[in-house]
């Protein structure tokens, strides 16, 4: 996925890609470990999505932040 890809979710949808991508990355361990895993580019992939998105969700607060702090100077 990418990050052009995540900016373009809302927060729900950001939150819900998260925790599946989460999961998908649990998963793929768990088959790296049992030796099912073929294809080991996934492991990386997914925990680069993982970063993306918790990125865009870290701009998202310090953005609301700043916006925030903007409203209370003016």
């Amino acid at each position: 996925m990418r990050i052009s890809e995540v900016r373009e979710m809302n927060d729900t949808e950001l939150d819900k890609e998260l925790g599946e991508q989460e999961r998908a990355l649990m998963n793929l361990r768990f088959r790296k470990a049992t030796l099912q895993l073929t294809n080991t580019n996934e492991l990386s992939n997914t925990r680069k999505t993982i970063a993306r998105i918790k990125t865009v969700v870290r701009e998202r607060e310090i953005t609301a932040k700043i916006t925030t702090l903007k409203g209370e100077g003016a």
